[in-house]
């Protein structure tokens, strides 16, 4: 795992994509663009897509075109995944413990897309 800082620099480093890549074998799972797969792959946290994809069918209120992701970590390193459809908070899930090391990670997804902020 990359450090907190590294991190950092690749979020505020990725504007724009060159490719999508298909992280999961589910047909239905959206696909990422370079500077979520830098995030996932520098923070190991591909489980945190997992999550987002899993919810697309179960949780029946979130707009297929529009959805805002934010994972918060708090301090005894528990964590929530709340997701909103552009401002109203729809659903939330509870994460018991994780090593994310950032204390907050807010997400796009936009038609099937999963992005940073900085590539919209």
């Amino acid at each position: 795992m990359k450090s907190k800082q590294e991190i950092v620099d690749l979020i505020s480093h990725a504007h724009g994509t060159e490719h999508y890549h298909k992280y999961s074998p589910f047909p239905a799972y959206p696909v990422i663009t370079d500077g979520v797969k830098a995030v996932a792959e520098a923070a190991g946290c591909y489980w945190l897509l997992d999550i987002i994809g899993s919810c697309q069918k179960r949780w029946k209120k979130l707009d297929p075109h529009f959805q805002v992701w934010k994972l918060v970590v708090k301090s005894d390193k528990s964590a929530s995944v709340r997701a909103y459809n552009d401002t109203d908070h729809v659903r939330s899930q509870a994460i018991e413990f994780t090593d994310f090391p950032l204390e907050e990670l807010k997400l796009f997804l936009i038609d099937g897309v999963i992005l940073l902020p900085n590539e919209y």
